[in-house]
């Protein structure tokens, strides 16, 4: 493997830890309310209000799902 090569695997390593992180199902909500959030910006209801709400759903199943991990052993 060249440096190069190598570097490049680095980089996109760096890239997918930092935008997945721990949890791909919160990655998935938000790259899936930013694609709504597109969908509706060149309409005339807007969408500006989709990533509030799927910011505060996300969270809310992310939470969920870690306290239900820390009460069933």
């Amino acid at each position: 493997m060249t440096v190069l090569a190598a570097r490049l695997r680095a980089f996109a390593r760096f890239w997918y830890d930092f935008v997945v992180g721990d949890d791909w199902r919160v990655a998935i909500g938000i790259v899936v309310g930013l694609a709504v959030c597109a969908l509706l910006a060149d309409t005339t209801v807007g969408g500006w209000w989709v990533m509030p709400g799927v910011v505060v759903a996300v969270l809310a199943a992310s939470l969920r799902r870690a306290t239900r991990a820390t009460h069933n052993p």
